[in-house]
């Protein structure tokens, strides 16, 4: 059994808040959860938006806070962050592109695929032909190997009217792709700040709550400049045997949070 943490969207700032959440304030106390309770999993993935800003400052405050967890951790980009700056400040696997933050990792119950969703000065994401042609062959090696993808921006609508429109804009062609590998498990999906589930073209998926900011839900109708940021930060806890997977999204502050109100 694979057991490891899952977290998303920190929106790191070293000093600030961001839609009234404290970052490392929230951060810290996932930290300590993880580390208290468990501490016995394999390693932290990240699934983007690491920082909110994209400054040196952010990032070299963010390392100074995950270097405090106890398990090893595997940072992925988001809209929010800089290839650069995260090759300058954080660990990454010798395997990873040279040009894209994009990498594998290799587990007893298959092969984790991270991969660079980011589109340069844009929210929305992109998936070029160099990342599909590094994923085909990922793909091809694996031959009958269990793969789990991770990426930040989901290549589908999930019904949400503020951020379906900021998905990955050819995620039709990376859809293609994957749906003609048996072996394709699970993708798990980040940037949406809000947990959902569910098949895609038979393929399931799940997102994650952020451990900054939570986005609501659709209904009532909200704008970004104005909404209640009143529901709790989580990460996931996942157990992956037999190509099954489990997600247990895990809040881990206990004090009243901070609302825009």
């Amino acid at each position: 059994m694979l057991n490891s943490i899952w977290m998303s969207d920190l929106h790191f700032l070293a000093q600030g808040l961001v839609h009234g959440a404290d970052p490392r304030k929230n951060l810290s106390a996932a930290i300590s959860h993880i580390n208290r309770h468990y501490a016995d999993h394999e390693f932290c993935i990240i699934s983007g938006d690491l920082v909110n800003q994209e400054t040196a400052e952010d990032y070299n405050a963010l390392k100074n806070h995950l270097d405090e967890l106890t398990i090893p951790y595997f940072p992925m980009i988001g809209n929010h962050d800089d290839r650069n700056l995260i090759r300058t400040a954080l660990p990454l696997p010798e395997n990873c592109m040279q040009d894209f933050i994009q990498y594998s990792i290799s587990a007893d119950e298959g092969l984790i695929l991270c991969l660079d969703t980011h589109k340069a000065g844009e929210v929305e994401g992109e998936f070029c032909q160099a990342r599909l042609k590094w994923l085909k062959q990922e793909l091809d090696a694996a031959q009958d190997t269990s793969i789990f993808i991770f990426l930040h921006h989901p290549p589908m609508d999930l019904g949400l009217p503020m951020l379906d429109p900021i998905k990955m804009q050819n995620g039709d062609e990376f859809l293609d792709l994957i749906t003609t590998y048996n072996n394709v498990k699970y993708l798990f999906i980040g940037h949406v700040h809000r947990a959902i589930s569910g098949t895609m073209r038979g393929i399931p998926f799940s997102t994650m709550n952020a451990i900054s900011f939570q986005a609501p839900a659709p209904r009532p109708e909200w704008a970004w400049d104005g909404f209640k940021n009143d529901e709790a930060p989580k990460f996931g806890v996942m157990n992956i045997e037999n190509a099954d997977v489990n997600i247990k999204y895990t809040q881990f502050n206990d004090e009243p949070i901070n609302t825009n109100v």
